[in-house]
């Protein structure tokens, strides 16, 4: 099998299963994976062989490609931020609504970045702790999950990608757990907050792939990680701290109401998309 039939063969794959952008592009990752070789020069080269053991791993990838598993989770990797992270099924496959509020933290920092503290929780495949160390060399940064599989692929890609992260196991909704966290001056979270009630409408990809405790919450508290981290920030974010968010786009007010009752103040942001995805929170000075 030459490099266009690999191609092709893929291609026509995918196709039964995804539109035709989505296929395409789902097929240029896979076969850059597969051969280390980018799309011009997979051209170039397109009447060269390919191994038969890449082959046999064309064929394992597209029978996991047609049973809808994410292409991310098919290859072990996910693209944050600029840096290549090590994914598979303890964790959610990084979003770019979340390299938004990387972001959104690095422009709000005005700390001495080398007296910085920062803590992520729920913490996934680390790419919100990590991609902030590399950003803010300085910075001390701790990072929580519940999940041992999670904290798993954490430590891999902070050791990978040259990150000093500090990782603990934690269950947040536990407040006796908290007397082990030192404070912070940035606590971030993108907790679960998508309600039960939701999967019926999910995607394949998503809904019998990605971990639900990562993504779900029962339908009569979808705030139940929010109130738990706002509590905690209470007590372990500094005077001047800031905390930050991702939310669903229709739970803007609810966490900015919970913010107000906990007596902080809240700014809401918008996604590239226009939708309401990110909440920043300080201590008002009556806090």
């Amino acid at each position: 099998m030459t490099l266009q039939e690999a191609g092709f063969f893929l291609l026509n794959k995918l196709r039964t299963v995804y539109d035709e952008g989505e296929a395409s592009a789902i097929g240029d990752w896979v076969m850059e994976s597969l051969t280390g070789s980018d799309k011009t020069e997979r051209m170039i080269y397109k009447n060269n062989p390919i191994t038969p053991e890449e082959e046999e791993q064309l064929h394992g990838y597209a029978a996991k490609l047609l049973k809808h598993t994410p292409v991310q989770y098919v290859l072990n990797e996910s693209w944050f931020c600029g840096l290549k992270f090590y994914v598979d099924e303890n964790v959610l496959i990084p979003r770019p609504e979340t390299e938004e509020l990387v972001e959104w933290v690095i422009s709000n920092c005005r700390f001495p970045i080398d007296t910085l503290s920062i803590l992520d929780i729920g913490t996934g495949s680390g790419c919100i702790p990590i991609s902030l160390k590399r950003r803010l060399r300085k910075a001390k940064v701790t990072a929580l999950d519940i999940s041992d599989g999670a904290l798993t692929v954490a430590q891999r890609n902070a050791a990978k990608l040259g990150a000093e992260v500090e990782f603990i196991q934690l269950d947040i909704l536990d407040p006796a757990q908290w007397a082990i966290l030192k404070t912070a001056d940035i606590i971030i979270s993108n907790p679960p907050y998508i309600p039960e009630n939701n999967k019926a409408s999910m995607h394949p990809n998503v809904l019998e792939f990605e971990p639900h405790n990562a993504l779900f919450v029962p339908d009569q508290d979808t705030l139940l990680f929010y109130k738990a981290i706002i509590a905690l920030a209470k007590t372990k974010l500094t005077l001047e701290g800031l905390l930050f968010f991702e939310i669903h786009e229709n739970l803007g007010k609810e966490v900015t109401e919970l913010l107000s009752a906990a007596g902080f103040m809240s700014e809401i942001k918008k996604d590239m998309q226009g939708k309401d995805r990110m909440v920043m929170g300080r201590k008002s000075l009556e806090g």
